[in-house]
């Protein structure tokens, strides 16, 4: 009985062990970099950000309006401008997407 247990503590000690190794050890450097964009992805990141920044906005401003921090004239005023922001970025998004998905080179 006293062996099973030794061996089963020195099997149990082992395997925290084994599953710990990859977190003890140190990072590699040369995995640490990440590739450079290229000038089509920075401007898709571009219009993502600008598109996430007007919708973000858009939030902002009919969550004032509900709660009374906005007027309905200065809504009306500035939620066509925000709109018309967001949905141009989005379709230039689109476009990009259609133009990605119509250059991909077919095999044969």
């Amino acid at each position: 009985m006293t062996v099973a247990l030794i061996v089963g503590a020195a099997l149990a000690v082992a395997c925290v062990i084994l599953v710990a190794l990859p977190f003890l050890r140190e990072p590699s450097a040369q995995n640490d970099r990440l590739d450079a964009l290229s000038g089509a992805e920075q401007r898709r990141l571009a219009l993502a950000e600008e598109r996430d920044r007007a919708l973000a906005s858009l939030k902002e401003l009919e969550f004032d309006h509900r709660t009374g921090k906005v007027s309905d004239e200065d809504y009306r005023a500035q939620v066509g401008p925000l709109r018309r922001q967001a949905a141009e970025t989005m379709r230039a998004l689109e476009r990009r997407e259609e133009d990605k998905r119509t250059k991909v080179p077919s095999r044969g």
